[in-house]
């Protein structure tokens, strides 16, 4: 199992795009350099009235499936 670390800040407006499927990804850094790509849906439960906002960890098999995104 891996694990990334990304700090995300989107805004309301910004999440809502994912929600109407007009962006279906999001797209991050992790704080180790790499660039990440995952569904936005992962997201939906942190969503707050001000948008996603935090840190994140983001664990996945040896073999690049998700396995699980956690706030920190």
């Amino acid at each position: 199992m891996q694990q990334i670390i990304v700090d995300i800040s989107l805004t309301q407006e910004q999440y809502l795009a994912h929600y109407r499927q007009q962006v279906k990804d999001v797209v991050a850094v992790s704080r180790d350099g790499r660039r990440v790509r995952f569904p936005s849906a992962l997201l939906q439960p942190y969503l707050l009235h001000n948008g996603v906002q935090g840190s994140f960890r983001i664990c996945f098999t040896d073999a690049g499936k998700f396995s699980s995104i956690e706030r920190l």
